[in-house]
Order: C-alpha cells, then structure tokens, then sequence
C-alpha cells in the first residue's frame, strides 16, 4: 500500500506518536510518501528515516497514492483537500489536537488503527464540499471547503449585509456580524457554535447560518444541496472577511460570490470500529452528567 502521510511541525511532545507512525508504516512494508512541511520537521530529528518521497502539491500524488493519513487536528484535514482535490485518495485522521470530529483515531490507538488500514478494515464516508466562484476571483484553485465558507466582517467594524439569492430568487438580507455557509460535515464547527443544528452526512443539505443577527427572528436555514446561493454585501467600510475553511482573504465591497456544492466529494475512512453516532456521544459528551463528578 502507497500511503502519504501529510502534518504540519509540531512541538517536540508529539514526536514520540509521529515515530511510532512511521515505525507501523515501515513494519507493514508501505511505500511512504511524505509532506514537505512535515519532513522539514522530522529530517533532523533522531529516529527517522529519508527512505520516502517527497510530495508538496496535487500533481504529485495523484494516481500515486492509495490513502492520506494526516497527523493532526481537524484543520490538517483540512488542508488536505486542497491537495486531494478530485484524486479520490481516501483520508484518515490521527488526532494530536483536542476535539477531533474529522481526525477521529486517538494517539493512543495508532498501531491498532494502521494494522487496521492495511488489512481494509474500514468504510469509505463520503463528504460533499463547498466550491466559491466570484469575480474577481479571490481563492483561486483552493476554492473548495469541507466544513464551511463565511463572509464576515472585520475585527471591531460595523456589522454588514449581505444580501441572500437562493437560485437567483431572493432570499433574506442578513444584518449583523456576517453568514456561514456550512455542508453537513461542517455543522459541527462554526456554524454549531453560532446556534446551527447537527446535520448528519449524506442528508443532501447545506446550512445558512447567520452570525449575531440584527433581527433575532433571523435562524438558520437548511436548503437542499442541489441549489446555487449568491451573496452580495454591504458594508459601511470598506472590505470585509470571507474565509473557505482555514484560507481568509480581505474582500472590497464590490464583490458577488456564488456557493455551490462541488463537483466531486471528499472520502474520509472510517474504521470498522467507529460510526458517526459514537463520534457525536463521545466527542460532544452526550450522556455524561458534570454532577456525578
């Protein structure tokens, strides 16, 4: 099996869990493919081998490689996306940071989790993505999100508007602070946090979810997935935030965006011994009581 592996540096805490990775992968005898920024981390720490590839960039693993272990949060999936694009390459997610909805194996179950993804012992989840097009173009060929795209305004600014189109009919004009525009994966990050319900995957659906409102009669919405949503904004200043995930750009006044589910979807692994409904109990805690302890 061809496995890249993809992370950011990390403090030296982690190295331990980041060796015993790689220790697993070479036992089972894969062919390891590893990110630039991650071997800039670990090319001089005792321990590690260079006997791997070297990838930076789509181009470089696509056709190449059978599945992405990233070693991380759920940002560093994240940031996967732009990488995998529509190669297909399945992900799953060691979690070195804290909650973990999408890096779902914990540090302390990494051997199990790889002999595990060697042997096939997993499921496939597909997860539809987000696509913004505006013009003038701001996000380019990263213009794809897992979790959620926002239009926001700037540190302590005035609220904005941003007005609403729902296949180009009109839909709401949103005072406040700004919108999300969430898919079922990212109903568990920012747009849960800003009152927006838990959607599950594969429900067919994206989640409008307006961030402080003006009007409090204002509430999240959820629309069919199949549907194309124009936001036009205006502020009182003169740019404002719009984020696709973790990549932000300052946008003037004058621009139109259009968000619309992608044309093709993101595979997370899931291993045989995880579901979405264990997922939710136990990272959000459902049925502990704080008063037994």
């Amino acid at each position: 099996m061809k496995i890249a592996v993809y992370g950011k540096p990390f403090n030296q805490s982690v190295l331990p869990f980041i060796r015993q990775v790689f220790d697993c992968l070479i036992l089972h005898q894969t062919e390891i493919f590893v990110h630039t920024e991650l071997n800039s981390f670990i090319c001089n720490q005792p321990g590690f081998s260079d006997n791997h590839v070297l990838f930076n960039s789509y181009e470089d693993i696509k056709g190449r490689v059978d599945v992405m272990l990233t070693l991380g949060g759920d940002g560093t999936i994240l940031g996967t996306v732009d990488i995998i694009r529509d190669s297909g390459i399945p992900v799953i997610g060691i979690n070195f940071g804290r909650l973990g909805f999408l890096a779902s194996v914990n540090k302390n179950d990494i051997t199990a989790a790889i002999h595990a993804l060697i042997n096939k012992q997993f499921t496939l989840d597909s997860r539809i993505l987000l696509q913004i097009e505006s013009a003038p173009v701001v996000f380019r060929n990263q213009n794809i999100a897992l979790n959620d795209i926002t239009i926001h305004k700037r540190d302590n600014a005035a609220m904005i508007t941003v007005h609403a189109f729902l296949n180009d009919e009109f839909l709401n004009s949103y005072w406040g602070d700004g919108i999300i525009v969430s898919t079922p994966t990212g109903s568990t990050a920012y747009s849960l946090s800003c009152g927006g319900p838990i959607v599950f995957p594969q429900s067919g659906n994206f989640v409008i979810t307006p961030i402080s409102p003006h009007n409090l009669n204002v509430r999240p919405i959820i629309v069919s997935d199949d549907r194309k949503l124009t936001f036009k904004v205006e502020t009182r200043n003169t740019n404002y935030l719009v984020s696709c995930d973790s990549k932000t750009e300052t946008i003037d006044s004058s621009s139109v965006f259009t968000i619309q589910k992608a044309g093709y979807h993101l595979n997370l692994i899931r291993l045989n011994n995880e579901s979405y409904l264990s997922t939710l109990r136990n990272k959000l805690m459902w049925g502990l009581d704080a008063r037994n302890y």
